[in-house]
């Protein structure tokens, strides 16, 4: 690329006849190289501009890409945590089932024994009071028989 300099210290060949003028020549060059000057340093600034909002750019992607890998994995960590919740809740319940149906079992067992207890019981009382009115019956029989010796 030209610079601003190159077109300052540009030197034409000088003809003698039918030449252009020299100081219209200088003059254009002159005003060439100041507009030429002003463009030059636009486009470096720009160029500068450029290559900053280029680094600014790669660094928010780079941000952008690290939010992204963030919020898949905070993502995944709350699927994981949900599942693990649901194995524990799930795990609580059939406990808790389990462990109810070993109290109806225990409670059920020991109803038989109390039954068999209370049947056993009955039995007795029932013996007893037939052993007890046979024992009546035998006392009234004897006092009959003494109020007839009598």
């Amino acid at each position: 690329m030209i610079t601003p300099l190159d077109i300052e210290n540009k030197k034409f060949a000088k003809q003698m006849m039918n030449g252009y003028s020299v100081e219209e020549v200088d003059d254009f060059l002159d005003e060439l190289t100041t507009d030429y000057g002003k463009n030059y340093k636009e486009i470096t600034e720009l160029k500068a501009k450029i290559e900053e909002q280029e680094r600014s750019l790669e660094h928010y992607k780079t941000i952008e890409k690290s939010l992204q890998n963030t919020l898949i994995m905070a993502q995944k960590t709350a699927e994981d945590i949900k599942n693990v919740a649901k194995q524990q809740a799930e795990q609580i319940v059939l406990d808790a089932k389990n462990s109810a149906q070993f109290q109806v079992n225990e409670l059920n067992s020991e109803l038989a024994i109390k039954q068999k207890a209370l049947d056993d019981v009955k039995k007795q009382f029932d013996i007893y009071k037939a052993k007890m009115e046979s024992l009546l019956i035998s006392q009234l029989e004897l006092l009959k028989d003494v109020n007839k010796d009598e």
